[in-house]
């Protein structure tokens, strides 16, 4: 009896991190249309998910996060993917160039080349061209920002078709966001002399020491999305995972990079300029990513604000 009762608690052991709380990410859907070639780079591909029907669909586009030097377009939420199919929303995820094998700005280039590869055969995947949205996390947050916020890099008189696409974006939802890749301005924000290793990769620095280097100054600019914030933009929702504590002086980035401080800097200059740009804090929503409303301002702002039905609400 000792030893079957001991063989029991052995296997209840073994299925524990199967059957508990530890359950294993759901995996994503095959897209539509997988590892799409959007330029000369290996890392230039995207893929799609079709919503049914004949008629041209809005588009979220997911930019992965990874500090520009890891991640990929499988990191898309599933529960993300899903929801925005329910409402009738297609999605697309792309990988671009990392910063070890190019530094900045391949990385925004490559995700506006992949926004207008999308217009550009919006036809042939069924995608309302005017109704483009895009999210992300760290990275792709900030890549979703700067695309939402920079000029329009579209060229009408460019001789290449797809150079002649707009990179415009009609809503954006960035979280855990970085509004300034300057570290001049994320140190006095931040109130820190560190300087994150990622942003010394991305910028093609030898070290810290770097940050001093007028010639990386206008890249520092260029690169970080609060600069080019203008009364024209997209309604902006933001989230951040970590609370809205205050931070030790002189902090790691580690601790400082997905501060909520970015947020606040954002809205305090959208509102001067009347851009719409609402934040979501950790402190609000005890359960995680609210994506439900992540889903629901794309519905509303890309023109697909329908109720669910009970069917619908059942299998979000």
């Amino acid at each position: 009896m000792q030893r079957s009762r001991l063989l029991q608690l052995i296997l209840a052991f073994l299925i524990l991190p199967i059957s508990g709380t530890a359950q294993p990410r759901p995996r994503l859907p095959e897209p539509d249309f997988a590892n799409v070639r959007y330029g000369p780079d290996v890392r230039n591909v995207l893929d799609i998910w079709q919503c049914e029907g004949p008629d041209p669909k809005p588009l979220v586009i997911y930019y992965h996060g990874g500090g520009f030097r890891g991640g990929d377009k499988r990191t898309l939420s599933p529960r993300l993917l899903k929801q925005l199919l329910v409402r009738g929303i297609s999605v697309a995820a792309v990988n671009y160039r990392l910063s070890g094998s190019a530094p900045y700005p391949a990385q925004m280039h490559d995700c506006a080349r992949a926004l207008q590869f999308i217009r550009l055969h919006a036809t042939d995947y069924r995608i309302d061209s005017e109704r483009i949205g895009a999210t992300g996390g760290s990275a792709g947050a900030g890549i979703s920002q700067w695309l939402a916020f920079k000029d329009d890099l579209g060229d009408p008189n460019s001789h290449d078709p797809l150079l002649q696409q707009s990179t415009r974006l009609a809503a954006i939802v960035p979280y855990n966001a970085q509004s300034s890749y300057d570290p001049r301005f994320i140190q006095k924000l931040m109130n820190t002399n560190q300087v994150d290793a990622a942003l010394i990769q991305f910028y093609g620095m030898e070290s810290a020491r770097d940050v001093t280097d007028p010639r990386f100054y206008p890249l520092f600019e260029d690169a970080s999305p609060l600069n080019h914030l203008s009364p024209d933009d997209p309604p902006i929702l933001v989230y951040y995972n970590q609370r809205n504590d205050p931070l030790p002086t002189d902090s790691p980035g580690k601790l400082h990079i997905h501060h909520p401080k970015f947020g606040l800097a954002l809205k305090k200059k959208a509102e001067n300029l009347g851009v719409e740009c609402t934040i979501l804090f950790r402190e609000d929503h005890p359960e995680g990513y609210p994506i439900e409303k992540f889903v629901a301002f794309f519905a509303k702002k890309l023109g697909k604000e329908r109720l669910l039905t009970e069917t619908e609400k059942v299998h979000q």
